[in-house]
Order: structure tokens, then C-alpha cells, then sequence
């Protein structure tokens, strides 16, 4: 009997988009976050995929957190390794060299908001649901990331408020908070992917260097955790591999020609 897919890839126009799908609320289980993650490396190694978008399947919901049924008849022993295994999952999104996106389609609560955070940019669709990590109602801790991605986002004070309190709230004011960076539009779901795909776009080749646009994601999520000196650095060192691509080149002389430069989006030494 064939696996259930719980996690679904489709690449196009250099975006790769990973679609949690468990209806109706996308909870996730060890068996999506197998799946989630198998994505996330076929992303990595397509030398096409310049950004990964994380989005829920359905209207209703990005993802309502971990599957609570799996959690409640599982022991201490694979709870332990199942919560390993997210962060581990978790950590690779967020590390890996190219943008990521969360197109928050519909209620992003929990764990959802836990994967949501570990992506680069998160944009909320108008309307479309609330946001939150109420743990504490279960008796436990955001335990996917959820207390450390957070109190990095908006400071420790405003992060313990908000899991102790365990409410849950609108895009509107997460944006405020800095939670989220974007609301866009959208009366479907449909819709609202067709503006992400949109935004997206902007940061695939010719539009811009693809390359550089993943070193400055890994200069400020693996620098930012470092000292100041360790931080600059890597950034130094990032900033070498820049200076001998095909795209720094491209972009110099367009500058100094005052052209529109056309990016390749190709590594040192890639073969077309």
C-alpha cells in the first residue's frame, strides 16, 4: 500500500511550492514532517528553485499545528523524538540558501505559526484567519521552535505575554507586532496564491541574483546567532563567493552602463 502524501511539491518558474495537506486543518504528523522535509531537500538540490513557498492546502487553514490525536496516544519516548525531528526539519528550511516564503492562506495557529516562522517572510492572506501559539491551553510549551523563533521576532517580554495569555489574533495585528511581514489580498485562496506567486517572482532570475539573495538569507540567520566578529566574518566570507559569480559581474557592469542587468541566478563553476 503506497504512503499517503501529506506534503506535496510542485516546481515552477523557479519557485518550488510545499503544500501541507492533511484536511481540514493541515495538522502535522511525524509522517508529513518525513515528507515536508524530503521537500525541502528536492528544493535544495534543484539548481531551477531560486524561492520555496510553504503554503496549507484548502481555504480554511495553512496549518492548525501537530496532529493532537498523534499526540495524545503517542509516549513520552517518540514525543520527544518526533519534537527533535520538527526542529531538525525546521532548521533546514530556515538554513537553507534560498528565500522561503509562508503564504498564510488560512488560520496559521500553534505549530503552524511554528513553521511559519521558519521561513524567511511570512505574508497573511486579508481576512483569511488568526494566528497564535496557544499551547499553554494544552498544558505544554510551543515546543516546535515556537518559544525561541518568537522571542527573536519580538523581544522576550512581548513573546512570554503572548504564550502565557495563549490567545490567538488577526493578521492585522500581527503584522503590527512584526509576526508577519505582509497582509495581501485575496477572496480565494486561489487568488491570494496568484499575488504570492506574483511577489515571488521578483527574486528568481533575470529579476534578481538568486545567489546573493540566499547568501543575505544565510548571512543574517547563521550570522545573527554569532558574536559580532564571528558574525562579520561569515559575512565576509559569503560576500567572497559573491564577488566571483557570474551575476556580480552582471550586475557591476550594468551599472556602470546604466542597463537593467539580467541575472543568471548560477553558483561559481555551476554548469548551465
Amino acid at each position: 500500500m503506497s504512503e499517503k502524501i501529506l506534503a506535496r511539491y510542485n516546481a515552477e518558474n523557479g519557485i518550488a511550492t510545499i503544500t501541507l495537506d492533511d484536511p481540514p486543518v493541515n495538522g502535522y504528523t511525524h509522517e508529513m514532517n518525513r515528507q515536508v522535509d524530503e521537500c525541502i531537500l528536492k528544493a535544495r538540490f534543484d539548481n531551477d528553485v531560486h524561492v520555496i513557498v510553504l503554503r496549507g492546502a484548502g481555504e480554511k487553514f495553512f496549518c492548525a499545528g501537530a496532529n493532537i490525536n498523534m499526540l495524545q496516544t503517542s509516549d513520552p519516548v517518540f514525543k520527544y523524538y518526533f519534537c527533535l525531528h520538527a526542529n531538525e526539519t525546521l532548521s533546514r528550511l530556515e538554513q537553507t540558501p534560498k528565500l522561503t516564503i509562508a503564504a498564510l492562506n488560512g488560520h496559521c495557529v500553534g505549530g503552524g505559526l511554528e513553521w511559519a516562522m521558519a521561513c524567511d517572510i511570512r505574508i497573511g492572506r486579508k481576512d483569511g484567519g488568526k494566528t497564535g501559539l496557544p499551547e499553554v491551553s494544552l498544558g505544554v510549551l510551543p515546543g516546535t521552535g515556537g518559544t525561541q523563533r518568537l522571542t527573536r521576532l519580538i523581544g522576550a517580554s512581548k513573546a512570554i505575554e503572548l504564550m502565557v495569555e495563549g490567545r490567538n489574533f488577526g493578521y492585522e495585528e500581527a503584522l503590527e507586532m512584526g509576526i508577519i511581514n505582509k497582509i495581501f489580498e485575496g477572496e480565494t485562496a486561489d487568488a491570494f496564491m496568484a499575488n504570492i506567486y506574483e511577489y515571488a517572482a521578483q527574486f528568481v532570475p533575470p529579476n534578481k541574483a538568486s545567489m546573493a539573495v540566499g547568501h543575505i538569507k544565510r548571512a543574517c540567520q547563521s550570522g545573527g546567532e554569532m558574536p559580532l566578529e564571528y558574525g562579520l566574518a561569515l559575512e565576509r566570507e559569503l560576500q567572497s563567493k559573491l564577488f566571483s559569480s557570474a551575476d556580480a559581474k552582471i550586475g557591476l557592469n550594468a551599472y556602470v552602463e546604466k542597463q537593467k542587468p539580467a541575472f543568471t541566478g548560477k553558483w561559481p563553476g555551476q554548469k548551465d
